[in-house]
């Protein structure tokens, strides 16, 4: 295809753009956005056509003949592990007689964490990807075009093409510069700090121990432990787990040292986990599970440990996943997260925009609410 005098190309999946180049686009922050962490999804099974999402990354290269700009794009014949919810608008337009699926998905499959969406090698080709993104869901006649969990600073690239800018809500723990976890409670008012070490306390009654494993030290009997935790979670939540059990053998192995698996025991005996991947700046806090129910386990996991965890790594911030205010008293505050919309339907994008013009103060009101909340003292 041909935008504006630049050419674009869909690949056929991530094997097919070395490694290197889709690196020198993605850059090295964010772990979710390297060739490896997309490839393992495509290996795995994870994210494949079968599953409903069919990688067409979206491909501008340079006058060097390497790649200069990447989207990584799926062809979704579904709404299942995105985490921004269009169950509705596909419903709406079903009734309309319009046919929603497939649509064009951009984003990382499975994880609602915040980045870029145009790789860019070429900061000047943003506006170029845009169009080309346009141009595959207008030419393969896709309903539209998602971009999910966009970085703030590439929001006016969406915006200036004509996007439609939706607003959502996570809860981020910040380092205000604490040197540990006890400094981190000193920051908040006296009786959430009395709330914290109590449920940490009970959290890790009667022997129970926590190992925090990375690298090397993930083995396969680590992962089979950890598949078993997942495996409940993922029926419980999705009716079936997303991720295969080869997806966590092969993250193990292409990018263990990103990888810091937390391991609850009991005697030696694992009963719980929490996955996370670490970035240039945070932690990544993904999935957790458990086989025995322990009274606020879960929160000494994703929680607590994972603070500890980016405190003792110089780490900024951690991502603790999608949505949850229970993680309001944790310390985790609310901040805002965004997504873009590309709906060609002249028809179909008023009623879209209208609907996210009031959606939009909803959000800003709740967090606004939520934000005199955090267990922070107050000045």
């Amino acid at each position: 295809m041909n935008e504006n005098a630049v050419t674009a190309r869909i690949a056929d999946g991530l094997a097919s753009v070395p490694a290197a180049d889709w690196d020198a686009c993605a850059g090295a922050g964010h772990p979710f956005l390297s060739h490896a962490f997309l490839s393992i999804l495509e290996d795995s099974g994870s994210a494949t056509a079968e599953a409903g999402w069919q990688p067409v990354p979206v491909v501008i290269d340079g006058a060097d003949g390497r790649a200069a700009a990447v989207a990584p794009a799926y062809a979704k014949g579904h709404s299942q592990g995105e985490y921004v919810f269009d169950h509705g608008w596909a419903d709406a337009y079903a009734r309309a007689g319009g046919e929603y699926y497939p649509k064009l998905q951009i984003a990382v499959p499975f994880t609602p964490a915040p980045g870029p969406r145009l790789l860019l090698r070429d900061e000047s080709l943003g506006p170029a990807l845009i169009g080309a993104l346009e141009a595959v869901t207008q030419r393969h006649g896709l309903s539209s075009a998602h971009a999910t969990f966009v970085s703030p600073d590439q929001v006016p690239l969406f915006e200036a093409a004509g996007w439609l800018i939706r607003e959502g809500t996570q809860f981020h723990w910040r380092n205000q510069g604490y040197a540990s976890f006890d400094e981190f409670l000193g920051a908040l008012s006296s009786r959430k700090r009395k709330a914290i070490r109590k449920e940490r306390s009970n959290a890790l009654e009667g022997g129970i121990t926590v190992r925090h494993l990375t690298g090397s030290d993930l083995t396969e009997g680590a992962w089979d432990a950890f598949w078993r935790f997942y495996q409940d979670t993922g029926s419980r939540k999705w009716g079936r787990p997303y991720l295969t059990r080869a997806f966590f053998s092969l993250l193990g192995e292409r990018m263990g040292d990103a990888v810091l698996l937390m391991l609850a025991e009991r005697d030696g005996r694992p009963i719980a986990g929490a996955l996370n991947l670490i970035g240039a700046d945070t932690l990544y806090g993904r999935y957790w599970g458990c086989t025995e129910e322990v009274p606020f386990l879960h929160f000494e996991l994703c929680y607590y440990q994972a603070i500890d965890a980016a405190i003792a790594l110089g780490k900024t911030v951690v991502e603790a996943g999608a949505q949850g205010e229970h993680k309001l008293a944790r310390g985790y505050a609310p901040v805002p997260t965004w997504s873009a919309h590309y709906i060609p339907d002249p028809n179909f994008r008023r009623a879209i925009a209208d609907f996210l013009v009031r959606e939009r103060a909803a959000v800003e009101n709740d967090q606004a609410y939520l934000n005199e909340l955090t267990p922070f003292r107050k000045a």
